[in-house]
């Protein structure tokens, strides 16, 4: 096997009738996303980015499945950007476009050279990469009519976002299931919002994805992020459910009970006349 490829064989194999639940549950919680948010409607024309990893095969598996049976007619396009890592084979990915009936690009950017050159030693590439990653496909999309940029980004992905911009940005925000590129040209949306990785991991080791590994992020086991997964992974341990019931709290904000002037106008609490405050005030 090449050494740049590896099949998904850490989690245990599972029954047929295993995998059809599974496959059930995350296609439910994929298409409960995409109508929550109105991330897809009759016409669109959505371009799926595959990275080569367990989220982007399982997204475009998703969709493709939806296409199939959704009230609405959309088009599904697949890109994968080939950043000419070390090792990398082209092959791997074009075999398994090959192999499913849609419509498919491989874009060639040299974004690892660029990475390697400016990113010192020892330091974090994943912004870098990203915003290269980014700006390549936001182009293509734009020139190929994409109406809807599909990324593979799951439950655990935003929660572990929420965590990163807390302690690392002092702010509180995460990945949104949907928004709008700060160009106000595309949107982006996450349609696996809803599914949890383990699932993921799980459903992509039935399928036996090809899996391409990142020798840049992948290969910094110091990122902040694996240390957030850790720690929620010590919660999941300990308090299953804690990390869904994270993730809910991202969909019941309260801003009168958190600390944010430009939310909530806590200048004006109290500031009416006195009589005004004495009819509101209960009985005792």
């Amino acid at each position: 096997m090449n050494a740049r490829v590896e099949m998904v064989i850490r989690e245990p194999r599972k029954s047929r009738n295993d995998v059809g639940k599974l496959e059930q549950r995350l296609r439910r919680q994929t298409g409960r996303a995409i109508a929550d948010f109105n991330m897809i409607g009759a016409g669109d024309r959505v371009m799926v980015c595959l990275s080569g990893g367990k989220d982007s095969y399982t997204l475009l598996d998703m969709l493709l499945r939806l296409r199939a049976r959704a009230p609405v007619d959309f088009e599904i396009l697949a890109v994968h950007l080939d950043q000419k890592q070390p090792g990398y084979d082209p092959q791997v990915m074009r075999d398994y476009f090959r192999r499913l009936d849609v419509e498919h690009h491989i874009i060639e950017q040299d974004t690892y050279s660029v990475v390697k050159r400016v990113i010192p030693e020892g330091r974090t590439m994943c912004g870098l990469c990203s915003r290269l990653r980014r700006g390549i496909l936001y182009t293509f999309a734009a020139e190929q009519g994409v109406t809807r940029i599909a990324l593979g980004h799951h439950r655990d992905d935003i929660v572990e976002t929420l965590f990163l911009n807390m302690f690392f940005g002092a702010k509180l925000k995460s990945m949104p299931p949907k928004l709008q590129s700060d160009d106000g040209r595309h949107i982006v949306v996450r349609p696996l919002a809803y599914c949890c990785e383990s699932d993921i991991a799980a459903y992509a080791a039935a399928q036996a994805y090809p899996i391409i590994p990142c020798n840049l992020c992948g290969s910094q086991d110091h990122l902040q992020r694996v240390k957030i997964k850790a720690m929620l992974a010590d919660w999941e341990r300990d308090h299953p459910g804690r990390v869904e019931n994270v993730f809910r709290s991202l969909q019941a904000v309260v801003p009168s009970h958190l600390a944010d002037p430009a939310l909530f106008d806590f200048s004006e609490l109290g500031n009416e006349p006195s009589s005004e405050r004495r009819r509101r005030t209960p009985d005792a």
